[in-house]
Order: C-alpha cells, then sequence, then structure tokens
C-alpha cells in the first residue's frame, strides 16, 4: 500500500489498530475515484469482481464481524442464495450510497472498538463449518483481521482499477491527496 500510517500515540494500541484499518480502508477508496458508478460495475480483469461489488462485500463483512463480535443481530442475512448481492450493486443502490453505509459500519466499528473494557475481550465466532467449533476470538483478533480481509481487496482494487484505465495506486494516493480527499 502506498500510504504510511502514523500511530500518534504508541499507548494507544487501539488506535493504531484502528489506523491501520482505516489505511486499508482508504485503499478500496481510494481506487473508486473519479468512476461512476457503470464503470465501478465493469469487471476488466480475469476476476468476476468488480470495484463496485468489492466495496459493497468489504462494508457488509465489516459490518457482520462488528455485529458478531457485538453478539447482535446480523443486519444483513445472506445465505447461499444471496450472497452474489454481496458482491454487487442492487436496486437504489450506488457507488455513493454504498461509501456512505461504508461509513457509519466504520463509525460503528471504532465505537465498538472503544467500548470495550480490554482488547482481549472475547466473542464466540460463527458457527459455520470453516471455523472451529465453539472457539472464541478477542477483539484485537477482530481488528486484526479486518485489516487482513480489506487489505487483501484493496489490492483486488487496485488490479481492477489499473485494468479499467492504466491508473495505478501510486497515482490515486496523490490524486486523493490534492483532492483533500483524505488518505
Amino acid at each position: 500500500m502506498p500510504t504510511h500510517v502514523i500511530e500518534t500515540n504508541p499507548a494507544d494500541e487501539r488506535g493504531t489498530l484502528l489506523a491501520f484499518l482505516e489505511a486499508q480502508r482508504g485503499g478500496v477508496r481510494r481506487a473508486l475515484l473519479g468512476l461512476g458508478d457503470e464503470q465501478a460495475r465493469q469487471k476488466p480483469s480475469a476476476s468476476r469482481l468488480s470495484l463496485a461489488g468489492l466495496l459493497k462485500h468489504v462494508a457488509e463483512t465489516e459490518l457482520d464481524w462488528v455485529e458478531t463480535a457485538r453478539r447482535v443481530p446480523h443486519s444483513i442475512r445472506r445465505d447461499e442464495t444471496t450472497w452474489h448481492l454481496a458482491f454487487q450493486l442492487e436496486d437504489g443502490e450506488s457507488v455513493a450510497s454504498v461509501l456512505a453505509f461504508w461509513d457509519a459500519v466504520a463509525r460503528q466499528t471504532e465505537e465498538y472498538v472503544r467500548s470495550v473494557p480490554s482488547l482481549e475481550d472475547t466473542f464466540p465466532l460463527p458457527d459455520a463449518p470453516w471455523f472451529p467449533q465453539g472457539d472464541r476470538v478477542s477483539v484485537r483478533w477482530l481488528l486484526l483481521h479486518l485489516i487482513e480481509e480489506v487489505g487483501r481487496h484493496a489490492g483486488h482494487a487496485d488490479i481492477i482499477r489499473e485494468s479499467l484505465d492504466g491508473r495505478t495506486a501510486f497515482e490515486l494516493v496523490d490524486e486523493a491527496a490534492r483532492a483533500g480527499a483524505g488518505v
């Protein structure tokens, strides 16, 4: 990733981890810089992924994990019949609306992480065949997993954007900085 996360307070592990997560979110957001919904829906590479689909997926995934950690019912339920909808804009959705949704999710994530007594607090992993039965993970694990998940997809987004119009992550970082769009 062509950005650098500044650690403002070495004693604030939560803040540092949240800053790394935000840096990865920025990679996905920047890949969409200057594109309309139609361009963001295109699938120009060997992958079946679009930038709009990646955006929606990472936003929903972050929400899903935070709701799992908070042990509240999931706002968006996906199963094998609706899983594909997590990777595409539906009627009434736009890149702008999903970005706004993700901003709200990011605020929920930060509020939750800042509210728990300790990063060592745990929650049960979802009941799924790919997770060990009955295992628990910490809030620290949650943050590291979200950084991993969003970072992986930020890399996908870089490739898709470059396949669309040749723009690279480095160029988009410069453009975002000039436009005051953040990191």
